[in-house]
C-alpha cells in the first residue's frame, strides 16, 4: 500500500477541504458562517456542499428561525473518519519528504 493510497480525491479543493476543516473543528455551522469563513459564493458553497453530502460526509439540517430559514451543517461519523485518513496521510508525506 503506498503513501498516497488514503489521499482522498474529494478533498483535493481548497473549499471542501475547508468545509470538513470547519466541521471537524466545530459541531456545526450554518451556511453564511461556512460561506463567511471561506469567503466564496452562495453557488460555489452549495455546489461543494453536495458533493460532500451526496458521499455522506455531511449532514444537512434545514430548519426555520423565526421566518427566516437556516440551514446548517455538520460532519458525519464517515466524514470525520475519512477527512482524518487524509489528513494522516497528508502527514505522512510531509514527514516522509522532511528526512
Amino acid at each position: 500500500m503506498g503513501i498516497i493510497d488514503n489521499i482522498n480525491k474529494l478533498f483535493d479543493h481548497r473549499i471542501r477541504l475547508g468545509i470538513m476543516s470547519i466541521l471537524v473543528v466545530n459541531d456545526e455551522a450554518d451556511f453564511n458562517r461556512l460561506k463567511e469563513l471561506l469567503d466564496v459564493t452562495d453557488g460555489n458553497l452549495a455546489s461543494h456542499i453536495k458533493a460532500l453530502e451526496k458521499e455522506e460526509y455531511i449532514l444537512v439540517e434545514k430548519q426555520f428561525i423565526g421566518r427566516k430559514p437556516n440551514t446548517r451543517y455538520s460532519a458525519t461519523p464517515l466524514g470525520k473518519a475519512e477527512f482524518k485518513k487524509h489528513i494522516d496521510a497528508l502527514e505522512k508525506i510531509i514527514h516522509k519528504n522532511k528526512a
